[in-house]
């Protein structure tokens, strides 16, 4: 199944490999790209793993357009869809190529590229409108092999799915190798489009759970470009400009999701602005003052989340939200008896971390590796995730 090249140390070839992990989040900012060296010795419990390089490409306004259109109904969906699957995977492999340039590497010098995709849809749960759960990721895994000549490992969800699990979230079991720690509780927190957690309660691995605690930056954003210009709050400085309103962030909370048990994900699909809208349509409020609230409602559904695990911890944030030092310093304020620290203490880009977990999975499908926790994603077994594209 593996492409595998690394031979025994003893006889004087070097045991490591190196894959790229490629994600594209929820917020459809851009493409997040890692180099990742494993060391096959180590690559059970995903120790060994070196960030050797990352890689930040940027979508242009109508691709962030496209993919944002596809998050809920409307028109054409198929044709739209199926057009941005090539597109996104063109996209990617421009990336990747441009990366390998940058690092004065070829193809052969990579094992696999670890594919997230771009979530469209992510639909976990039946409902009356859903009777079979799916997600849905595009971005052609073929298209990405045949421009990059590098084999692709993706669709790393729809098993997981298939097992009766949600899907998500994938990467606890890389944060309980990267952050766990026998003397402490520790938590990461990535707060990206939608906002979620990784617990690993110390001295029981087996106890490590995660789940999407709410919205990250996905309301904020859209709340912002409804209002200024640009596509986010920079640093949060217009959101920390108005006042939070208790009562609307009180309206927030009561959503059942805040409250339903784990396992459970959820995604743009769910908290748009369609959702907002519910809560928005009759305000009186100052646009600024509903920036600061729905700040709040990301700070406090994260916050809520970790004093019901934990009542003292260790934190590590990541994704985009920690640049937004408004929302940092509302869940300073909400968690002091914990310790809040940026995944960069651990010498992990916190924009890479994700991308780092995708290239772990990629690894994990070639060593025969299970890539879900089955009491984070409610799956009713553990499983081998992925599907391998050669070129």
């Amino acid at each position: 199944m593996s492409t595998d090249s690394s031979t025994d140390a003893s006889n004087g070839v070097s045991n490591k490999v190196r894959y790229i992990g490629l994600m594209s989040g929820t917020s459809a900012d851009g493409i997040d790209l890692a180099l990742v060296e494993f060391d096959h010795n180590q690559a059970q419990h995903a120790n060994g793993a070196n960030l050797i390089a990352s890689y930040y490409q940027a979508y242009d306004n109508p691709t962030q357009q496209k993919i944002m259109r596809l998050y809920n109904a409307s028109d054409n969906e198929i044709d739209c869809a199926g057009s941005l699957n090539v597109e996104l995977a063109q996209q990617f492999s421009h990336a990747i190529l441009s990366f390998l340039k940058q690092e004065n590497l070829s193809a052969t010098d990579i094992t696999a590229i670890g594919c997230h995709g771009q979530t469209i849809r992510h639909r976990p749960v039946k409902n009356q409108q859903i009777t079979s759960p799916f997600t849905l990721q595009i971005g052609c895994l073929q298209t990405l092999a045949l421009l990059t000549g590098i084999r692709v490992v993706g669709d790393f969800r729809t098993k997981d799915i298939a097992l009766g699990g949600q899907g998500a979230p994938l990467v606890p079991a890389f944060h309980q190798a990267i952050f766990g720690s026998p003397e402490k509780d520790v938590f990461v927190v990535n707060i990206g489009g939608i906002a979620n957690i990784t617990f690993l309660p110390a001295n029981a691995p087996h106890k490590t759970t995660g789940f999407d605690t709410g919205p990250g930056n996905a309301l904020m954003d859209y709340w912002f470009s409804q209002h200024q210009s640009g596509r986010f709050d920079p640093q949060g400085q217009w959101a920390s400009s108005g006042t939070i309103c208790a009562t609307l962030l009180q309206e927030m909370l009561s959503d059942a999701y805040f409250t339903q048990p784990a396992p459970k994900s959820t995604g743009r699909e769910y908290f748009n602005a369609q959702w907002l809208a519910e809560f928005t349509d009759n305000s009186t409020l100052s646009p600024a003052d509903i920036q600061a609230t729905l700040t709040a409602l990301t700070a406090e559904s994260i916050a809520q989340q970790i004093h019901q695990l934990s009542t003292k911890s260790d934190v590590y944030i990541c994704g985009g939200g920690i640049e937004n030092n408004y929302l940092v310093s509302l869940l300073k304020q909400r968690l002091t008896k914990h310790s809040i620290v940026n995944t960069h203490t651990k010498n992990i880009n916190s924009d890479s971390l994700e991308a780092m977990a995708f290239a772990w999975l990629a690894l994990a499908f070639d060593k025969n590796i299970f890539g879900n926790i089955p009491a984070v994603t409610g799956a009713s077994k553990q499983a081998v995730l992925g599907i391998s594209t050669k070129p």
